[in-house]
């Protein structure tokens, strides 16, 4: 099988979003797997599919540091972006690639692990879609489904500036921030922290590509994107600066107040599973879920899986064990796959909301 390796260099920050975007429309049940790499020419900030801007972004020093803030396609977490990371992006047919996204990380992750470990940095692959050094992490990982693709981005970090990233993020205060900003300090690791010299572009890629053919199995093949490809990633930038797709989550929950009536509370939880952040806005009415939005930082396939599953569970009973139940069973109809985050996760999130409305 083939790996077509697509190097899109140094992009402007919308397209080095939009280039897997595009890239993943095109793909059919018969293409080549596709891994594409690009680094963005300026900063920006870029939030998982399932976050709340608001929540989680402080738009209003963005604004003023010219920070373009963007939703990708992909879970995960608000994060600052810029040229000193190297994006990597496998795209794959839906049927090329391992069927559940809990194997997606381990083979993906595994030819980053190796090119790290062979620069000199003591990489290890941490579950569920982490990569650490001596406990400190140097890179995390996003699973999704486009279209007919199944994609696996990741980067390798030259640097990261931790100062901007705290700064970009909405914060209770700035004692807080001032914490924040330290354990990113402590927690991430990058190259430049790691080894006396940092490595070239070119010499990383030419270890990550020759791991990539071993690893996977693959033929690599260096290519140009075709007009097709191009003109998709045309339209998924258009897609990507819509502000309407930005504040998608926004929009949701200011729909879900408007439905508020006599004796339904609309409140908020927000509760750390092992696979990411749940954060739940719930409308309950005599002891039964009204209406729900599930966001956070977690990731879910299909990416409409979440919010299919709030619908779904418009009239389950506000009780632990039964909600669990409730949500295995729709989980389970709807083939959603959310790695790290279990039924009883959804559910005690979900219960943390009524525990708020007493």
């Amino acid at each position: 099988m083939r790996l077509r390796v697509l190097d899109f260099g140094i992009v402007p920050a919308l397209r080095s979003q939009a280039v897997y975007h595009g890239i993943a429309e095109t793909i059919t049940a018969e293409s080549d797997p596709v891994l594409s790499l690009a680094s963005p020419e300026t900063p920006y900030v870029c939030v998982g599919i399932h976050q709340e801007v608001a929540k989680e972004v402080d738009e209003e020093y963005c604004a003023s540091a010219g920070l373009p803030v963007y939703r990708r396609h992909v879970g995960g977490g608000a994060v600052y972006l810029d040229r000193n990371q190297l994006f990597t992006h496998f795209i794959y047919p839906r049927k090329k690639a391992p069927e559940f996204a809990v194997n997606l990380y381990p083979l993906f992750i595994e030819p980053v692990v190796r090119t790290y470990r062979e620069l000199g940095v003591d990489a290890q692959y941490r579950p569920i879609n982490d990569i650490q050094v001596k406990g400190r992490k140097i890179g995390g990982t996003g699973a999704a489904s486009i279209g007919e693709a199944t994609l696996l981005v990741g980067s390798f970090m030259f640097d990261f500036d931790t100062e901007t990233m705290a700064r970009c993020l909405k914060v209770p205060s700035e004692k807080f921030r001032d914490k924040l900003r330290q354990s990113l300090t402590d927690y991430m690791t990058t190259m430049k922290k790691e080894l006396a010299e940092v490595p070239s572009r070119e010499h990383i890629k030419a270890r990550f590509l020759a791991h990539c053919a071993d690893v996977l199995g693959v033929e690599v093949v260096e290519d140009k994107p075709s007009d097709a490809e191009l003109a998709a990633i045309a339209r998924a930038e258009t897609a990507l600066a819509d502000p309407a797709w930005t504040h998608l989550q926004g929009k949701k929950l200011v729909e879900l107040g408007v439905k508020i009536a006599a004796g339904t509370h609309l409140t908020e939880s927000t509760y750390k599973a092992p696979g990411g952040l749940i954060r739940v806005h719930l409308l309950g009415r005599h002891g039964q879920i009204e209406n729900l939005m599930i966001s956070g930082d977690f990731t879910c396939l299909p990416p409409d899986g979440v919010d299919r599953l709030a619908a779904r569970l418009a009239g389950a009973p506000l009780q632990l064990e039964l909600l669990t139940e409730a949500i295995e069973d729709v989980v389970g109809e709807l083939t959603l796959q959310t790695p790290g985050v279990s039924a009883f996760d959804m559910a005690t999130a979900i219960m943390a909301a009524v525990e708020h409305s007493d």
